[in-house]
């Protein structure tokens, strides 16, 4: 066994195998896999192994599509067989919800080159003549759905890996992993230790116990899973091809043809955990007892849609664990905290992902990012907020609403509160309707009626007039947001402005008071992040950003020392924010401070401590709702008091409270773009229009990245396009994000935000085309169905920015 390699790979699962493999398909040889017992130990061996290509997020839907793709190649260039089948997949749609979902993939389909696409009942009965299609209401079928075998496609995986040099060793568990002082790793086994700059650990269900040796508590939580495997069946045997799978999902059941029978799968709302206190470590190629009873209402369904399951023996049931995540997306990056420990854990759909997975693990280890932007799956998506019992909560529900549909803008409820700010209770009274943002209660909108709540949908919801009301209201009077949850920083000593210079693109303000808008750049020359930087002394800076990516900006603050003597520290915690906007809030917030807000002592991009209503705060002279307004940051011990004294003062104007919700609408009708949304790795800086805060003259991080994408023309350019109002009234539907565009049948793009901009009267939507440009007509898949737009030239609300700067 090596005593020193590139990386070390614990966990011989389907992922552990598949990053070695792509760590040696990108030109690391010096790698090690570690495994505790036999390759497929655990949850690989027994997993049911289905294989699609679509997915609600594109990015995920480009990494499965990749992975269906390899299995094959894999066969060709290993000798050693996947057990590949693809006779296709059916995607059913018994609801109205469930049709918009899978004509807007279809879209997506049809955009990215994908095979999937609608076909009629007749074609879906001769190609699966034991269904039953009474009910459903469009069919879509993918050529390649189908399956694969687990151990063939791990073993692949791993020849492949050992024909470029790569060592496995099975029947060696870890029994350490220990930082040194240079940052290089020391992996302990009763083999030997081996030296190496990264550790991954694709451990599975040991994900938990492997990150807990590095001081690592991941939110992870196993439970159990069961399908079962029928008898022969004469129907089945008979038909002479393979039969496609059928996704139900409505029915909450999946299902396939195994061998001359079907396998049926199920995820019940009577779910059960396993190991809730750790995954025994004598745990291996081990199931648990049937317990068909706990499916029941599913496989009913199953029966009622295929009668010939309900008349065929059942050969096997395999009951055995799966390990999620809060939010079933994998746990997957290099912990911000630490030098060289990369996660890879919680994964569900295994085989649809392993590939793609393996791919984008073996880009961030070897060249610092992936090519795709990944935040859906990145594990600096939770931080410590996310406890043992938020993570059981949010597994739970996930597990029983497997199949449910995600709609735009939907929140869960399960695991919450698991932070909130001193006036959370207040807002709650007042009627606020909560969403959830790093961990962190936040208003999205605020309804009349108590007791109120989202419903969800891909059309327009209870929430939608609420909103208009808001808005509304901010445009013509004022309004009071809460923005506690954005990401604090501050950054003070001698060599604050030299570090800040050298993290950040843009030049740091040079007077106290002043403000600048930063782009932060990635690896690859794209957006980072986005950032409000205020100068608050000589010595010192106040830093805004995404609250969402807190703790993965932790990574790009990392890889620039701290000078001796400078502190950076975050402030997200022990300091609150509101944003109060709209043509009367420099009238309103004069009478709570002696202060001037008058544009010539206050102008925008400005900043002052001042007194307001007896309470101190930082304010500056930005809004991102595009009107004029100000930002008011406080210690949270003084969020309540500042908040009555804001909401009483309001009261003589009319202004009241606005949640995030309007604020998506405001910022939109503004054209302005939001970290995730339209800011991202993916994009370079001048197709976003944050070029110009590039400033080259200076060195700052990833700067020859920036200098590389900057000379080249751009790929595509954001926009704002307004929808026809017709169209969207008819369908009662706005853009929400990820809806192709077309433009003469031509697929050139995709709506990256959207919201109906109420202060304007327009559907609006941001998004990303090429060889498109202002004036042109253009069609917005919205529901999955054409809806004409134009590309405007100018943002709808203030232009010019004269309110804005007034």
């Amino acid at each position: 066994m090596r005593r020193e390699a590139q990386a070390v790979v614990i966990g011989g699962g389907v992922i552990g195998c598949s990053i070695l493999y792509h760590l040696t398909k990108l030109g690391w040889s010096d790698v090690v896999l570690l495994e505790r017992d036999e390759l497929t130990s655990g949850s690989t061996w027994h997993a049911a192994a289905n294989i699609h290509g679509l997915h609600d997020s594109t990015n995920i839907s480009r990494i499965q599509h990749y992975t269906m793709t390899l299995y094959k190649e894999l066969e060709v260039e290993t000798g050693q067989s996947c057990g590949v089948f693809q006779p296709g997949s059916l995607y059913l749609a018994q609801t109205e919800e469930r049709e918009h979902q899978l004509k807007l993939q279809a879209a997506k389909a049809k955009l990215y080159g994908m095979n999937f696409y609608e076909i009629s009942l007749e074609e879906a009965k001769r190609l699966n003549p034991l269904v039953n299609y009474d009910g459903i209401r469009c069919v879509m079928y993918e050529p390649d759905g189908g399956n694969v075998d687990p151990s063939g496609v791990t073993n692949a995986y791993a020849v492949g890996a050992r024909q470029r040099g790569a060592e496995i060793h099975r029947f060696t568990p870890v029994t350490a992993t220990e930082q040194q002082t240079d940052g290089s790793w020391l992996v302990k086994t009763p083999k030997g230790d081996i030296r190496t700059p990264w550790v991954v650990n694709a451990a599975g269900l040991w994900g938990r116990e492997v990150a807990a040796l590095a001081g690592v508590e991941l939110p992870l939580q196993p439970t159990e899973h069961q399908y079962f495997v029928t008898e022969t069946m004469a129907d089945v045997a008979g038909h002479g091809t393979r039969l496609p799978s059928v996704s139900d999902r409505d029915g909450e059941y999946y299902l396939r043809q195994e061998g001359q029978g079907l396998l049926v799968g199920a995820y019940e709302k009577d779910m059960k955990f396993w190991a809730e206190e750790g995954t025994p470590l004598d745990f291996a190629h081990d199931l648990f007892p049937d317990d068909l009873e706990r499916i029941e209402d599913n496989m009913m369904n199953a029966i009622k849609r295929l009668p010939a399951v309900g008349e065929a023996g059942i050969k096997r049931v395999i009951n055995g664990p799966m390990i999620w995540s809060p939010d079933a997306n994998v746990l997957m990056g290099p912990v911000p905290e630490l030098e060289g420990y990369f996660c890879c854990n919680g994964i569900i759909p295994g085989f649809s992902q392993s590939g793609g997975m393996g791919l984008m693990a073996a880009q961030w280890i070897i060249e610092g990012e992936t090519q795709y932007d990944m935040f859906a799956w990145d594990m600096a998506r939770f931080d410590t907020w996310a406890t043992k019992e938020f993570t059981k909560a949010r597994v739970q529900d996930q597990y029983a609403h497997r199949f449910a549909i995600r709609f735009p803008n939907e929140e869960r409820s399960a695991g919450r509160p698991a932070r909130a700010r001193p006036i959370y209770a207040l807002q709650a009274e007042m009627g606020a309707v909560f969403g959830l943002n790093a961990g962190w209660e936040h208003p999205l909108w605020f309804a009349t009626a108590p007791g109120a709540k989202d419903t969800n949908g891909f059309t327009r919801q209870n929430w939608w007039e609420p909103v208009a009301a808001e808005c509304r209201m901010l445009r013509s009077r004022a309004g009071i947001i809460d923005i506690s949850n954005f990401a604090k920083y501050r950054c003070a000593g001698p060599d604050a402005e030299t570090w800040l210079n050298a993290v950040f693109a843009n030049t740091m303000p040079k007077a106290v008071g002043r403000s600048c808008l930063t782009p932060l750049i990635s690896k690859r020359g794209g957006i980072a992040g986005d950032f409000t930087v205020t100068r608050v002394a000589e010595d010192a800076f106040w830093i805004i950003g995404s609250g969402m990516a807190e703790r993965y900006h932790k990574r790009f603050f990392k890889a620039v020392p701290l000078p001796e003597g400078t502190t950076f520290q975050p402030r997200t915690e022990a300091i609150c924010g509101f944003n109060v906007a709209g043509p009367k809030s420099r009238e309103m917030l004069q009478r709570l401070t002696n202060t001037s807000l008058a544009t010539e002592d206050f102008p925008f991009m400005r900043s002052a401590m001042i007194d307001l209503a007896g309470v101190e705060v930082l304010a500056l002279r930005v809004s991102f709702t595009g009107d004029l307004g100000w930002e008011l940051h406080c210690k949270s011990e003084d969020q309540q008091r500042l908040y009555a004294a804001l909401l009483a003062a309001g009261e003589e104007f009319g202004a009241g409270p606005v949640g995030s919700r309007a604020l998506m609408s405001l910022r939109v009708e503004k054209g302005y773009g939001s970290w995730s949304r339209e800011y991202s790795p993916e994009y370079w800086p001048q197709e976003v229009g944050l070029g110009r805060l590039c400033k080259l003259q200076k060195e700052f991080l990833n700067k020859a990245a920036a200098e590389d994408v900057l000379k080249k023309p751009a790929r595509e350019q954001l926009v704002l396009l307004h929808l026809d109002e017709a169209e969207t009234a008819a369908s009662n539907a706005d853009a929400t994000g990820g809806e192709p565009i077309f433009k003469d049948g031509k697929g050139i793009g995709r709506v990256t935000s959207g919201a109906y901009g109420y202060s304007v009267g327009m559907s609006l939507a941001l998004g990303f085309v090429r060889d498109a440009g202002p004036g042109d007509e253009v069609e917005v898949m919205v529901l999955g169905r054409p809806h004409r737009a134009v590309i405007l030239d100018r943002p709808p609300f203030d232009p010019d920015g004269a309110i804005l700067r007034g």
